[in-house]
């Protein structure tokens, strides 16, 4: 038994030793890529084709997800080689913000908290972040007014997207529920975990207040025995908290979209989204004609979303994703007829579906 299990560590030995080997010399090819781009770090298309290609090569036993964490964390390090990363989000850490940007770019880059969804967009805009991540959509709770009205408004671009599953702890001082006299947390996290809270902590016996974020609020949790917060696994270990409960999301498929925001425009993946933004004239059936040419061109729209204009009262812009990339040939043509009937169309970015 000694001799085979003293085998078997040799033969993983000399496997790390190969993979050291490697992974240093694709570190050495990412500098001299990185030299040729000049500037350019972050390629979204091309990091998403090697994902979909290795996924396609796996057979096991390591998961698509195993897949997908082992390469972003090596890509992760060959980019910094290229070149030092900075993503602003919306903090401060312990957000699932956060999460996602460690998530979509791995553990490298060098993340900038920001106190508000403002601020990450002024970050990027004004070259103190290269990218940054803002949070678009929740299964749950919906859309992001603030984001869509800061995409409408900037000149950044939509690089990619992140799909990350959200699931909400109970963070405390003190694992006992006897303790606990208020619940802080965001807004959107209150209402996720509604029912749930009626059940275990019912009004007006523990009082529920809002917070900037689940991470602010975790912040006031540590300061206090008798508050408690709603926040993430990461927030617990931030920021020294017991964890009370885990996974108390009403809807245990609860997921929110993140947007990657830039300045680049991203060639096509192969598998991809483009977003636009409208505006149709006030009459009836604008809105119809408006969208009839992604028809007419087979242009698969999988979201619409409405938002009131800043422009004029009771007049709405209509925030679009379609299936496919800008540069192909029947969304270039369905939106130019597009162009041709709307009041007013902005192109937010063409980027890989998550």
């Amino acid at each position: 038994m000694a001799d085979q299990f003293s085998k078997i560590r040799d033969e993983i030995d000399a496997i790390d030793d190969e993979l050291l080997n490697l992974v240093n010399t694709r570190a050495n090819l990412a500098k001299q890529i990185g030299q040729l781009k000049k500037g350019i770090i972050y390629r979204p298309d091309r990091e998403a084709q090697i994902l979909e290609r290795l996924q396609k090569l796996n057979v096991g036993p390591l998961t698509h997800k195993h897949v997908t964490q082992l390469f972003t964390e090596i890509m992760s390090l060959c980019r910094s080689m290229e070149e030092p990363m900075t993503v602003a989000y919306l903090g401060p850490q312990g957000t699932f913000s956060e999460e996602a940007v460690l998530n979509h770019f791995g553990n490298t880059v060098t993340t900038l908290a920001c106190e508000s969804i403002d601020e990450v967009f002024h970050r990027v805009e004004s070259g103190m972040a290269s990218n940054g991540i803002v949070p678009v959509e929740n299964s749950y709770e919906g859309a992001v007014g603030k984001t869509l009205d800061l995409l409408l408004q900037t000149s950044l671009k939509i690089c990619g997207e992140i799909q990350l599953p959200i699931h909400q702890c109970l963070l405390a001082l003190h694992a006992d529920p006897k303790y606990i006299k208020k619940i802080y947390s965001h807004p959107q996290s209150l209402a996720q975990c509604h029912e749930w809270l009626n059940t275990n902590f019912p009004l007006p016996k523990v009082k529920r207040v809002i917070s900037a974020s689940n991470a602010h609020a975790a912040m006031i949790a540590a300061e206090d025995k008798s508050v408690a917060a709603i926040a993430s696994r990461k927030a617990a270990e931030v920021y020294k908290l017991s964890i009370c409960a885990e996974n108390i999301e009403d809807d245990p498929r609860n997921t929110t979209r993140f947007l990657v925001i830039g300045t680049q425009d991203v060639a096509p993946s192969g598998k991809d989204k483009t977003s636009l933004v409208m505006s149709a004239k006030n009459i009836p059936g604008a809105i119809h004609e408006l969208l009839s040419p992604l028809a007419q061109h087979d242009v698969s729209m999988s979201h619409l979303e409405s938002r009131p204009s800043r422009a004029s009262l009771w007049e709405y812009v209509f925030f679009v994703d379609i299936k496919g990339h800008l540069q192909h040939e029947k969304i270039a043509k369905a939106l130019e007829e597009i162009r041709e009937k709307a009041t007013f169309l902005k192109i937010l970015g063409s980027y890989p579906s998550a």
